[in-house]
């Protein structure tokens, strides 16, 4: 006689396992389409700084409006650092660029091409490479993103401070910032009790190691200066329990203040 409820017992286990494979597949699916950020850091001589930022502005801004025209950009972002320390060897400028499928190397070059954007202008008049030197270049993908209630991006995001961790455990610091901080953040720049108006995380992808002095990246924006440099609380903001992130930082943070030259962004 057969046994139904072994047949069914197996038929539950089935699927079950058929759902967990699905699901599995939909997360790795989902990861792989993810965007990937390049993070070029850039000493540009002092001299050529005013040049560098109206090229990049006028020319290689155009080009990235064009390639997310194409659906193979999603943001770039033109950074100036303000301040410094042993500034003649350090960068002073931070391009983001966003890629939504990010291309291999030998792609690159079809979407940064001035000329297909401005062809009657000569290349030797579009050029920024020969006014300074990549410091450093990382790959980094977005952990989070969280803004003030109908902000403004051109009065709201105009400085920005990037925090870099060198976390104990990085994704139990990106996880437990998400958890804790987002919401506290987010609902303290609605009520207006602080002057922060977005916030956002992300994890480094390569390069890692001892080297490596940070493993994950948070930023804090404002609409000055004055307010990058000095943080500040109002009304009767409650602080949320750090606890989570602490044990998974462990290690001290450093921090840069930016300001934002440009953006073209997709969204």
């Amino acid at each position: 006689m057969k046994n139904f409820k072994s047949d069914r017992l197996k038929f539950i286990i089935a699927s079950v396992l058929v759902a967990v494979i699905l699901n599995f597949q939909s997360a790795i699916a989902q990861e792989e389409n993810e965007s990937i950020s390049i993070y070029q850091y850039r000493r540009v001589d002092n001299d050529k700084v005013n040049e560098f930022i109206e090229r990049e502005t006028k020319y290689w801004s155009k080009v990235a409006q064009k390639a997310m025209d194409e659906g193979k950009l999603g943001f770039w972002a033109l950074l100036q650092k303000m301040g410094g320390y042993d500034m003649p060897n350090s960068s002073n400028f931070l391009f983001i660029n966003t890629f939504p499928n990010l291309p291999d190397y030998d792609k690159m070059g079809d979407i940064w091409n001035p000329q297909a954007v401005f062809p009657d202008v000569p290349m030797e008049d579009m050029e920024t490479g020969s006014m300074g030197v990549n410091t450093s270049m990382i790959f980094v993908k977005s952990a989070g993103w969280t803004e003030v209630e109908g902000v403004n991006p051109e009065e709201d995001l105009k400085y920005i401070t990037m925090v870099y961790h060198n976390a104990n455990d990085p994704a139990g610091l990106i996880a437990a910032e998400n958890e804790v901080w987002a919401p506290f953040i987010k609902t303290a720049m609605d009520e207006g009790k602080t002057n922060q108006k977005a916030w956002g995380n992300a994890r480094i992808l390569s390069p890692t190691g001892e080297d490596i002095k940070f493993n994950t990246i948070s930023y804090d924006i404002y609409p000055s200066l004055k307010d990058a440099l000095n943080q500040t609380w109002t009304g009767d903001l409650q602080p949320p329990d750090m606890t989570k992130i602490g044990e998974a930082e462990g290690n001290p943070r450093a921090s840069v203040v930016y300001r934002i030259v440009h953006v073209v962004s997709a969204d």
